[in-house]
């Protein structure tokens, strides 16, 4: 049984984001619109459709949602491994974690196909790294705002197996989460409850990075 991840905590140095409770389809219609900001409007339509036309059936786009995010999170690490000079835990933390990500977004690529869809193209991604210090700030971003990205997302899952297959990949995030921040000096645990945040504030974080 393939599995699937939630993540935890807030984008790193932002407030705690509300989040207004949705029904499958508003959710799925925040994605296409997010997917509209990044990719431009004519992208849009064919997603709207899918999104009304399919009512309550759309594992599929959470789980490409989700893919996506495993792919910037899985591409990240890999040329952070590259590109900049990590000392001891920091380079030993992206190896990890890097190959947790990949086998993320394998795990989630076999469900998309499992359930007859076919999976989001792989965007270009660009990040900022020039050092440990970049890093290890981005690292905090991208981890803090996967999982809460996972709880708005995880909860819209028609199926059980999938559910808990999120589950079981939240708990992980929630742990790289944890362990980056306290490798940079910061507190673990930010809340007693991981947030949520919708497609959009998601889009927000990760917009920057997407280059194609």
């Amino acid at each position: 049984m393939t599995q699937i991840t939630p993540k935890t905590a807030s984008p790193a140095g932002d407030a705690a984001v509300d989040f207004e409770p949705m029904d499958r389809s508003a959710f799925l219609l925040k994605g296409a619109l997010a997917v509209g900001a990044v990719y431009g409007a004519a992208s849009v339509g064919p997603l709207v459709q899918r999104v009304f036309a399919q009512g309550s059936s759309g594992d599929v786009d959470i789980l490409n949602f989700a893919y996506t995010l495993e792919l910037l999170e899985a591409d990240f690490y890999d040329q952070a491994l590259k590109n900049v000079k990590l000392s001891g835990d920091f380079k030993k933390f992206a190896e990890e974690v890097g190959s947790n990500e990949q086998e993320h977004v394998t795990a989630l690529k076999g469900a998309i196909e499992d359930l007859g869809g076919k999976p989001a193209k792989t965007p270009t991604f660009e990040f900022p790294l020039e050092d440990e210090a970049s890093f290890t700030e981005l690292a905090i971003t991208f981890e803090d705002t996967g999982v809460s990205a996972y709880n708005g997302a995880g909860p819209m899952l028609q199926s059980k197996d999938l559910l808990a297959t999120a589950g079981s990949i939240v708990q992980v995030e929630g742990r790289h989460a944890g362990a980056i921040r306290f490798m940079a000096g910061e507190d673990p645990v930010v809340e007693a409850f991981d947030t949520t945040l919708p497609m959009d504030a998601v889009l927000k974080a990760v917009e920057p990075f997407i280059k194609a």
